[in-house]
């Protein structure tokens, strides 16, 4: 997230919230936020929201998401919602939200996101 200028606003267990300002070098050639950055920043959040409810010996990998671009990525900022939909001890799941933030109006969401974690414990190279 750092790469991309992402930072991290809200903490709370099952959520979290994701910030990130309009950054040209993210865009794709028609000047709007790129799917592929949307997409990583919203596997992101519901990763993150995911570690929010499991021990902190334990670490998550994800092995599937599923993004609906809704409406361009056109705005000032971005805001990236995670919140998870079902909590376990090996699968969890979680969805997400995509939101433009502009100064002329409401915040629009332009994405959506289901995505699965797997819980993973004692694997070597892999850690909480």
């Amino acid at each position: 997230m750092h790469t991309i200028g992402a930072e991290l606003t809200r903490i709370e267990p099952g959520t979290v919230e994701i910030e990130l300002p309009f950054d040209p070098k993210l865009t794709q050639q028609h000047g709007l936020l790129h799917a592929g950055v949307i997409s990583a920043a919203l596997d992101a959040a519901g990763t993150y929201a995911a570690y929010s409810v499991i021990d902190p010996d334990a670490s998550l990998l994800t092995i599937e998401f599923k993004v609906n671009l809704l409406s361009p990525g056109r705005g000032d900022r971005f805001l990236f919602r995670g919140e998870v939909t079902k909590p376990g001890t090996t699968i969890i799941v979680s969805d997400g939200r995509a939101y433009a933030i502009r100064p002329d109006g409401p915040a629009k969401l332009i994405a959506s996101m289901t995505g699965t974690m797997m819980v993973v414990r004692g694997r070597e190279g892999i850690e909480g």
